[in-house]
């Protein structure tokens, strides 16, 4: 009998411990400039104020619960509030950011690393070639580095960088607006599950990969939703944000089966969407279609 319990024991335990140790955890779900955004005075974002609430800028974290650890993708405007999020409160460590473009929502958090705010003590940074010398050459990136508040890990595209627990994490180069560095997505493989990232992108047709392909490869895919359809942009050129409209891809995928459009989960919402208000008919309608619709908070097991 007691043979017979260690054994129901250990089994538990190891299922525990070995299964489904790691989650991915979406800490933001806004485009750059967050919700409610600056100059916005719209109703989307007035009552977003008056309620004392916001949307957080894209994000996502990897979370060890055995090893507490932790892995970040983004360093956004939200980082204290995000990194509180993903670290329980300092009860498990940072191990490393992943950057995926020089765009002012996914590394201008780095700022609250330096000597002003945490004065963190090198704080591994991943970074492919560009984005590495923008931040090693230009203030006041440069100061994070000079002062060893970050330490940059050079990363390349197509090359997998090995984690704990067999988890790896591969940056793909994205087609996008590339100003002061290139632009990533991220594949986050652990041993059970596959995650992709793209946050970013211009329009589907002009990347040299299929989007439908990459989503394929996966379990879960969080890719860029920034604006519904053409009726948002009214204030600025389209050609000055060509990413793919939300209408756009759920034309694309259409014939996909359901377990493909399971996977899909959209992200990166300009204030205007209103993939933001649960009571739109938009947000219902991608629903009703089988699709996701990331939210703050979303655990995912990996």
């Amino acid at each position: 009998m007691k043979k017979t319990l260690l054994i129901i024991c250990c089994c538990i335990y190891g299922m525990v411990s070995g299964q489904n140790n790691t989650e991915l955890l979406v800490l933001g779900i806004a485009q750059d400039g967050g919700s409610p955004h600056i100059n916005c005075y719209k109703e989307c974002c007035t009552l977003l104020r008056a309620e004392g609430r916001k949307n957080q800028v894209v994000s996502l974290g990897l979370q060890l619960h055995n090893e507490k650890k932790t892995y970040l993708f983004e360093a956004t405007p939200d980082l204290p509030n995000q990194m509180a999020t993903l670290t329980k409160n300092n009860g498990y460590s940072l191990e490393g950011i992943f950057l995926t473009h020089a765009h002012i929502g996914h590394y201008t958090g780095l700022q609250f690393l330096g000597r002003e705010a945490m004065g963190a003590k090198e704080q591994t940074v991943y970074a492919l070639p560009k984005m590495n010398d923008y931040l090693t050459h230009n203030g006041p990136w440069s100061q994070l580095v000079a002062l060893k508040n970050i330490l940059l890990q050079p990363i390349s595209f197509e090359r997998k960088v090995a984690l704990e627990n067999e988890i790896t994490v591969t940056a793909i180069q994205v087609v996008h607006r590339d100003e002061f560095s290139e632009t990533a997505a991220y594949r986050i493989e652990t041993k059970n599950k596959k995650a992709l990232f793209i946050p970013d992108i211009d329009k589907w047709h002009l990347w040299e990969k299929s989007i439908v392909d990459e989503i394929d490869k996966v379990d879960y895919a969080f890719i860029d939703a920034s604006f519904f359809d053409q009726n948002e942009i009214s204030y600025r050129a389209i050609s000055e944000i060509p990413h793919p409209f939300v209408i756009e891809s759920l034309a694309l995928f259409k014939s996909q089966p359901k377990a493909f459009k399971d996977k899909v989960y959209f992200i990166h919402f300009n204030h205007t969407n209103p993939l933001l208000d649960v009571n739109s008919s938009a947000y219902k309608a991608v629903i009703e279609q089988g699709y996701h619709i990331a939210r703050e908070g979303m655990r995912l097991k990996m």
